[in-house]
């Protein structure tokens, strides 16, 4: 069963890091896995997992017995999160604000699991969209946790963890897509961990890039940029040899980057993808060694020296 790989890793992180760092494991409804919540775990180990199974739960009102109604049965808090959704393939960025409501919960075993498991107490925070757009519908997540949570600043920090799940799936998709990380052909592990220990640089980069962009739009692109990667750039896009004479925005030397990969820079088409940079910064790379070659001399006469 596919889902039983978070076992695995569980295990393996706690193996791989030292027991000073807190590890916290954040999954979405396919990790709502009664084996994961009863795994052994150290204490500097935790998870937060989104649910999708409406669990038997026993709490303090016996005629709540059901997951969501007994935390939908929990008043949501006075305060409210503000938070900004960035754009996913089909849905446009916009900006939300979350109510949160959470309570301590104790998942009963499953009948068919008694003789192996026992209930497990964990933390059930809701986290629902107020005012969504006319025609959307709103969102709702019901999160599992093991961390403590007693204040909304704490419910809140969970909230923010589990918007991180989405920058991580990118980096993901990244490595298997874009760097096809397996489709790599190497007879040994160690060979395999050198090949992914490279493309994780590559995937680093093409996120920080697309995503730092969209948050710092009018940040310097040297932020992001060699001098010769947004020279090369900016002089191939316009087709000129006079430079500005300071560098573009970030948001602008991205776009002309993205429209590189085939990007259209519609009033429709948002912001540029991972895809249309990664295509773009491959582009990039070639122009900006040809640019180096051509300006590695001053004048013929001084063979050797750099401008």
């Amino acid at each position: 069963m596919e889902s039983y790989r978070w076992l695995e890793s569980v295990e393996a992180t706690q193996k791989a890091v030292d027991h000073e760092t807190h590890i916290i494991t954040v999954a979405d409804r396919e990790a709502d896995i009664f084996e994961l919540f009863v795994l052994p775990r150290a204490d500097n180990v935790d998870l937060l997992i989104r649910a999708t199974q409406d669990r038997c739960v026993q709490v303090d009102d016996p005629k709540m017995k059901k997951l969501w109604e007994s935390v939908e049965a929990v008043p949501e808090a006075i305060e409210t999160m503000n938070t900004h959704l960035e754009h996913k393939p089909g849905i446009a960025a916009r900006d939300v604000v979350f109510r949160l409501r959470w309570r301590s919960v104790t998942i009963l075993v499953p009948a068919h699991k008694k003789k192996k498991y026992t209930h497990v107490t964990l933390t059930a925070i809701l986290v629902t969209e107020t005012e969504p757009p006319e025609g959307v519908e709103p969102l709702s997540w019901l999160l599992l946790t093991s961390l403590k949570v007693e204040s909304f600043a704490q419910a809140a920090q969970c909230v923010i963890w589990y918007r991180c799940r989405w920058l991580i799936e990118r980096y993901h998709f990244v490595l298997k897509s874009g760097c096809q990380i397996e489709e790599l052909q190497l007879e040994t592990a160690e060979r395999l961990e050198r090949a992914l220990a490279t493309y994780c640089l590559v995937a680093w980069r093409l996120l920080y890039l697309t995503y730092l962009a969209r948050k710092n739009p009018d940040a310097s692109c040297e932020g992001a940029f060699q001098t010769h990667e947004w020279q090369a750039l900016y002089a191939f896009t316009h087709k000129t040899n006079v430079l500005p004479a300071t560098p573009p925005s970030l948001h602008e030397a991205t776009r002309l980057v993205a429209k590189l990969g085939g990007f259209l820079a519609r009033k429709s088409d948002g912001e540029p993808g991972v895809q249309t940079i990664w295509r773009g910064l491959r582009r990039l790379d070639d122009l900006a060694a040809m640019w180096l070659l051509l300006h590695s001399f001053t004048s013929p006469a001084t063979p050797g020296s750099y401008g």
